[in-house]
């Protein structure tokens, strides 16, 4: 029988022991066969067979009960079972390994703990056939072909052994093959090529501790995590080169490590822009050599002198696009995050209960508009955040850079929001911010969302071992109170501010002060027979309320308003023109870009509100107006001045005598400031709850300064009804008590239905009762707000997913990668870039793969469907 004929034929003709002939004679697994799919055929049937050897001594697994009892044999063999896969710590997530148990949720997919795979397994019994613990690291078929020739041992695995070669894989996807050559590889591919090589490259010869690949790997991991700059990376790699052997492949520099890691890097695209931020050289725009809007030239003109051999044209300004399809293709690639990214669909939901925004009635309702997206639990949820930040401090140059950052909401709590989930989308160039004209530099990634929406992209899910087309939607945007407006296209400035009461808002302009105030705006959010709506006294004079709060207008009701008032995109001809006399007569001030998403006017939250930089502005303005700090309260002279205009305070009118106005009842005595601040002085918290307050007492102006948002957020949720407990008025005390436990129950991880109805129906409450004590300066429309927020909560779920505390977090961290400040975006993209081989090489061992040998070669088998039959193979 000859070998060529054997692999022309099917393995079902010949017995096992011509199996094992062909393995061992024609060294399947190190061979270059032209005709795969028979190889992969000849490979399963070896794997069935030895199956079938190993089910025959696994029988105990199907054999649970006996007269309704679990019999020992099988007790003691899932302890048999449990303590080979806790010994396989490479396929365990930290104490938990995946249960086995023929539950639909489970079945090899999820990670328990071991008290629970006994539980489940004794009461579902074993996922049908799975005689080969594949699943927790038991091997089913692997050839070692160690150097001396014709020593083969016949030893399986599912999974290489060496984790950079599977790094490498996970990062190349589904469709790179390593042995598929019959022609040379496009240059794309030649990137994987050498990360493989340099996978089974030894530093020098007889070196088993790193590869050349593992050494690169931990030297760019130690830069990400130290931010250790080219020079001394040159420096370092220097020093090792002189150090080691000769003969060595340790890199020289920074440049050479990169060029090696290319493959693993994510496409960056540099896209040059008008110098005035008018729109954008790409697309159909590509060719222009000026500004369709101002005329401004797209080119620097060179100097005279290098005016001949310069031949790279410069760009006054340009922008960082990053690509967002590749960097949700690796979420599917990667064996650490393609099962989470089904969590959102696979988790037990509580009803009434929202402990992530999959519980939300947003998503709830977003999967009923679009059952078709629904459908695919693999399809990506996303939310976008910009803000802007200064990377020179406060006392340097005036720049403002503006990223663009895009998350994805699948992911489990634990994993959700947190940096490495963080894709920095788009950097805005600076000096100037961009204001209305975000949109411009939005468009890049809005095509690529409708992409990603209409057609979608071929990925390859590792979990299940199979290609899906992956369809991405945006469900909200979060910012501050500013980039609201930016992104929105709603003015957040004037008395219109509120984007919720828009135009039913009762906002005026104060007198002497000139601010617009929102006091007494809140009693028509309380229910009808509420006798405050009938007090002509205690709020503005002689008023009575007897209006219903404003309808939460759908996404279609306010596009037709757009539509109807002729407003333009930035990015259409004449906008500035048409916009212009519009925006004086209503609150809006474009059509924003993110109406282009079609699915855009159906979600039920748009742009977030940021709870946030709210809370910590009601925290800045009651505790300065307290603690009565100068030119930060809001008991001012002219708001004294206009107080008895606008309601009936006589206790606190002008002394006539003395022509001072008295001390009010919400403000506070110099001793009792001073023990307020010698209070917090000594104030201890545990390690890492929060910063130390300390530092922030003023004893010689009796003030507290340069708080934080997350300090402002403890001693706002924390300390203000033990702060102000013994120092304050009762009836002051317990509303600002109240509105400090509002935040609480607010912010709360785990919130309930019933609960955010109930905040929704006191907050209004808790308004109006600061109204009867507070001056009407003292209500901005950051003391307006939270009447909405309760409503934002119930709709979209808990406020950790939707506010800015991760985010500027990690506007703080690419402000700490500017280290070139001529070239502020570039400096970051390249430090980005960097950080983008930090959580798949952080991840990898620091040695060289275990077991040593550089000539083992380990193939994944995957379901190979039969051409003939048409059913599928495999484990």
């Amino acid at each position: 029988m000859g070998h060529s004929n054997v692999w022309n034929s099917h393995p079902k003709n010949y017995g096992p022991d011509a199996v094992f002939l062909v393995v061992n004679r024609d060294n399947l697994l190190g061979g270059k066969r032209k005709q795969r799919g028979l190889t992969r055929v000849w490979v399963y049937w070896l794997k069935t067979i030895l199956r079938g050897k190993m089910s025959s001594d696994r029988q105990w697994m199907y054999k649970r009960f006996m007269n309704g009892i679990l019999i020992q044999e099988f007790l003691n063999g899932l302890e048999t079972f449990i303590n080979f896969a806790c010994s396989q710590s490479r396929w365990m997530d930290g104490d938990k390994i995946k249960c086995p148990c023929n539950n639909r949720k489970c079945q090899n997919m999820s990670f328990r703990d071991v008290n629970t795979i006994r539980y489940h397994v004794a009461k579902y019994g074993f996922v049908p056939n799975y005689f080969v613990w594949i699943y927790q690291g038991e091997s089913t078929m692997a050839v070692d072909s160690d150097q001396n020739e014709g020593s083969e041992s016949y030893v399986c695995s599912e999974e290489p052994s060496n984790t950079y070669h599977r790094m490498v894989n996970e990062a190349a996807g589904a469709d790179f093959n390593m042995d598929d050559m019959d022609e040379p590889p496009n240059p794309e591919a030649q990137k994987f090529y050498d990360m493989l090589k340099a996978a089974d490259n030894e530093l020098w010869p007889g070196c088993k501790t790193h590869s050349q690949l593992s050494l690169v790997a931990r030297l760019m991991s130690m830069k990400s995590e130290n931010h250790m700059s080219e020079k001394l990376f040159d420096q370092v790699t220097k020093l090792m080169k002189e150090i080691v052997p000769d003969n060595n492949l340790v890199t020289d520099n920074f440049y050479s490590t990169k060029k090696l890691l290319r493959g693993m890097g994510l496409p960056v695209e540099k896209i040059d822009c008008c110098f005035n931020g008018c729109m954008l050289y790409w697309g159909a725009d590509s060719d222009l050599i000026s500004c369709k809007f101002c005329d401004h030239p797209r080119f620097k003109k060179p100097p005279r002198v290098a005016e001949k051999r310069q031949k790279t044209k410069v760009a006054y300004k340009k922008m960082y696009y990053f690509p967002l399809i590749p960097r949700l293709q690796r979420l599917y690639a990667s064996n650490a995050t393609a099962h989470d990214m089904r969590w959102h669909s696979e988790h037990e939901v509580e009803q009434g209960v929202m402990r992530h925004p999959s519980d939300s009635l947003a998503w709830k309702h977003f999967n009923k508009i679009h059952p078709d997206f629904a459908a695919e639990s693999r399809n990506v949820r996303l939310g976008l955040c910009t803000d802007g930040f200064q990377p020179f401090g406060q006392s340097g140059q005036q720049y403002s850079t503006w990223p663009v950052i895009v998350t994805p909401y699948n992911l489990p709590p634990w994993l959700c929001m947190k940096e490495q989930y963080m894709f920095l989308s788009i950097l805005v160039p600076g000096p100037k911010n961009p204001k209305d004209k975000l949109d411009v530099f939005l468009q890049p990634l809005i095509a690529e969302l409708n992409h990603l929406w209409d057609v979608g992209v071929n990925t390859y899910d590792i979990s299940k071992k199979q290609n899906f087309m992956m369809r991405a939607a945006l469900m909200w945007t979060v910012s501050d109170f500013l980039a609201y407006s930016m992104l929105s296209g709603w003015s957040t400035a004037g008395r219109l501010a509120c984007p919720y009461c828009m135009d039913k808002s009762d906002a005026f302009t104060l007198k002497f002060s000139g601010k617009q105030s929102w006091f007494d705006n809140h009693r028509k959010f309380l229910p009808a027979n509420h006798p405050f709506r009938r007090n002509r006294t205690a709020f503005r004079k002689n008023k009575t309320v007897t209006t219903v709060p404003p309808v939460v207008r759908s996404g279609d009701d306010i596009l037709t308003e757009i539509q109807s008032l002729g407003l333009k995109k930035v990015t259409e001809m004449d906008a500035t023109r048409t916009n212009g006399p519009i925006c004086r007569t209503c609150g809006w001030r474009k059509h924003s870009i993110f109406w282009d998403l079609p699915y855009w006017r159906s979600n039920l939250i748009r742009h977030n509100l940021d709870v946030m930089h709210i809370e910590k502005n009601v925290f800045d303005n009651v505790f300065n107006t307290v603690l009565n700090v100068d030119g930060k309260t809001k008991d001012t002279f002219k708001s004294r001045q206009e107080l008895n205009d606008y309601c009936r305070r006589p206790e606190l009118k002008r002394n006539e005598a003395t022509g001072k106005y008295p001390k009010a009842c919400y403000t506070l005595d110099k001793k009792a400031r001073q023990t307020l601040c010698e209070w917090v002085k000594i104030l201890k918290f545990p390690d890492g709850y929060v910063s130390n307050m300390g530092r922030c007492v003023d004893m010689k102006k009796l003030k507290l300064f340069g708080m934080k948002s997350h300090d402002c957020h403890v001693f706002m949720q924390r300390l203000i009804p033990i702060a102000f407990r013994e120092i304050l008025p009762l009836n002051v005390w317990k509303v600002l008590t109240k509105l400090s436990l509002f935040f609480k129950e607010l912010t709360a991880t785990t919130i309930k239905t019933d609960d955010m109805v109930r905040l929704e129906n006191d907050i209004p409450l808790i308004l109006c009762k600061l109204e009867r004590i507070f001056p009407p300066s003292f209500f901005d429309s950051m003391e307006h707000l939270p009447v909405h927020l309760a409503y934002e909560a119930r709709i979209a779920g808990p406020v950790q997913y939707r506010w800015m505390y991760p985010f500027e977090r990690y506007l703080r961290k690419l402000k700490l990668n500017v280290r070139n400040k001529a070239k502020v975006e570039g400096s970051i993209c390249n430090a980005y870039l960097v950080e983008v081989w930090g959580p798949t090489l952080r991840d990898q061992p620091h040695g060289y793969p275990s077991g040593g040998s550089t000539h083992r070669i380990y193939w994944v088998l995957t379901p190979i469907p039969f051409a003939s039959v048409g059913s599928n193979l495999g484990p």
